[in-house]
């Protein structure tokens, strides 16, 4: 098999061949400059970042699972001993991580089976006396259900804290990110908005907040040599910056095509279930949702062997995740009560490549290696 056989799970060379010269010259230019820390493109990023969402302010920090920790420690979340913090299972263990580092307790719960996404019910049942924050996790592109979970804990002083490092451009009843509380992003390489490095950000109508967020994230200093916070070092490089200004410009279309590539696989994965009898799980948006198709995730019996057959065709699917976090060694009895979704879920979701690039044909192939594996169950 050739290299042009393959089909990447993302193609970030062609994200790169997009922004190649913007990003040339943007780098020459800071190079000239030698402002290779706090340089004007990240003050310029985080400004036009916060536009884009809707959102007053923008911190740009090291990573997204720092964003977390750094918006929950603004928050003043994890000074008390036993302080709790309910988060879905399923989701990437980074979530928990920035928790347990912030001082807190992460609390595992369940998801909803149709969306894959924080069960407000659940939530409900997990919240005490110590609860501080709840971490919804937009995952897959789109917002978990706020409303319901702002709901499942009225009345009590409980943080809201988003983790949208799925969901750049996303949107709920017409709400960007940061919305319902402060969201934490990350600009890992491979998200609708990535850099080419380890970067991410916290977003905020509440200016005090981002002004704590700003020093925490700087040693705990606004002015230099003062400190008035246990800090740390996690600041956007301004590299990184150059690159995100050039492909938030173009973050909108790139978005529409994604949605475009799963409206496709919506088709093309639909007229195979009638025709050849199969239920191949497509994902579904929920209603109120601007889903931006992060991932596009699929779930088949007998998913291991499955992901074989594309893996062995050279198509990149992957799965996400194959370990719920309340699986792992480090959070395991982190949950208080079972989470048969999620489990169920780590051993049938399917992502299957997507990408702004993807052409028709590709995805054509994507669905036709899909079902033939799954029609050849037991081989």
């Amino acid at each position: 098999m050739t290299t042009n056989d393959t089909i990447p799970f993302v193609d970030l060379a062609a994200a790169h061949r997009g922004v190649e010269d913007e990003v040339a010259a943007g780098f020459a230019q800071v190079l000239a400059t030698t402002s290779f820390i706090g340089g004007a493109p990240v003050a310029e990023f985080e400004r036009e970042f916060a536009a884009f969402s809707g959102r007053r302010h923008c911190v740009g920090v090291g990573n997204g699972t720092d964003a977390i920790e750094l918006a929950l420690r603004a928050l003043g979340i994890g000074r008390q001993a036993g302080d709790e913090v309910i988060l879905p299972a399923n989701s990437f263990i980074a979530t928990a991580e920035a928790v347990a580092r912030a001082g807190a307790r992460p609390v595992l719960v369940d998801v909803d089976e149709t969306y894959q996404l924080l069960d407000p019910d659940e939530v409900a049942q997990a919240v005490t006396s110590r609860t501080r924050a709840v971490i919804p996790v937009h995952l897959f592109g789109q917002f978990a259900p706020l409303e319901r979970i702002r709901a499942a804990v009225a009345g009590r002083e409980i943080a809201i804290v988003e983790d949208a490092a799925q969901a750049q451009g996303a949107t709920r009843n017409g709400d960007g990110i940061g919305a319902a509380g402060p969201a934490a992003t990350s600009f890992y390489p491979g998200k609708n908005l990535g850099a080419y490095g380890d970067a991410g950000a916290v977003l905020t109508d509440d200016a005090e907040l981002a002004t704590t967020v700003r020093a925490i994230s700087c040693h705990g200093s606004l002015t230099k040599y003062e400190h008035t916070h246990l800090g740390v070092n996690s600041r956007l490089d301004t590299l990184q910056a150059v690159v995100l200004r050039a492909k938030l410009a173009r973050l909108a279309a790139a978005n529409e095509a994604r949605r475009a590539a799963a409206n496709r696989y919506d088709t093309y994965l639909a007229e195979a279930e009638k025709t050849l009898g199969l239920d191949l799980g497509r994902p579904q948006a929920a209603p109120g949702n601007v889903h931006v198709w992060h991932l596009y995730v699929v779930r088949v019996p007998e998913r291991d062997r499955v992901l074989a057959r594309l893996h062995a065709a050279g198509i990149g699917a992957g799965i996400h995740y194959p370990q719920p976090i309340h699986r792992t060694v480090p959070f395991a009895g982190h949950a208080p009560r079972p989470c048969p979704v999620t489990d169920l879920l780590a051993g049938e979701i399917l992502s299957l490549p997507i990408f702004p690039e993807i052409t028709d044909a590709q995805q054509r192939r994507v669905v036709e290696t899909l079902t033939k594996a799954v029609l050849d169950s037991g081989d």
